[in-house]
């Protein structure tokens, strides 16, 4: 179908069983049910040195750039780290910016081996502002990872559900009409060297 809403999900986790990606695989799975097609991004296939701004197209970052800007909405993904997000994705959002994000709906979803990973969420939140995405109100968390997901299963239907739902309210909201113009969004430039 030609409107499908094209999602796509970036896994800020390195590790091969990862309950970042088998999450981001949920959400995906919760989109195409919503009616949108799912691409995950795996940042481990990704040549994505660490950001220069000297240098903005090192690596794969054409490749990267390319896949968030033609998405219709994106769901960013996060192992949760001294209290935030990966340095992966930081990485790879450095990269991204205002032709990526802004406007754009964005879901997020955050794993972490212990309590909720809300902080991880809150700072991926910030940087979505500060690029003009569109953050939804709704987001999940997967707490206590370890037994939360195993083999790349959910043991918990109900958060197995909770991750789904991300998915499609990624879907939902990703046409939804732009905000106009505001002061404070046209003062927020980016970064200028």
């Amino acid at each position: 179908m030609p409107n499908e809403p094209r999602i796509v999900a970036i896994c800020g986790s390195l590790r091969d069983s990862s309950a970042t990606r088998t999450s981001l695989e949920q959400a995906l799975s919760g989109a195409e049910r919503a009616g949108g097609t799912g691409d995950l991004l795996d940042l481990r296939e990704f040549d994505l040195p660490l950001y220069d701004p000297n240098d903005r197209m090192a690596g794969d970052a054409v490749e990267l750039k390319r896949r968030v800007r033609e998405a219709d909405a994106v769901v960013l993904g996060t192992p949760m780290y001294h209290g935030s997000y990966s340095s992966v994705l930081k990485t790879a959002l450095d990269y991204c910016g205002f032709d990526e994000f802004e406007q754009k709906t964005v879901g997020l979803l955050a794993v972490a081996g212990g309590r909720f990973p809300i902080t991880a969420m809150d700072h991926l939140r910030s940087v979505c502002r500060a690029l003009d995405a569109w953050v939804l109100p709704y987001e999940a968390a997967v707490p206590q990872s370890h037994s939360a997901v195993r083999n790349g299963k959910f043991t918990d239907d109900e958060l197995a559900t909770r991750v789904a739902t991300l998915g499609e309210q990624v879907v939902r909201y990703s046409k939804i009409e732009a905000c106009p113009a505001s002061f404070e969004s046209e003062e927020n430039i980016g970064a200028v060297d």
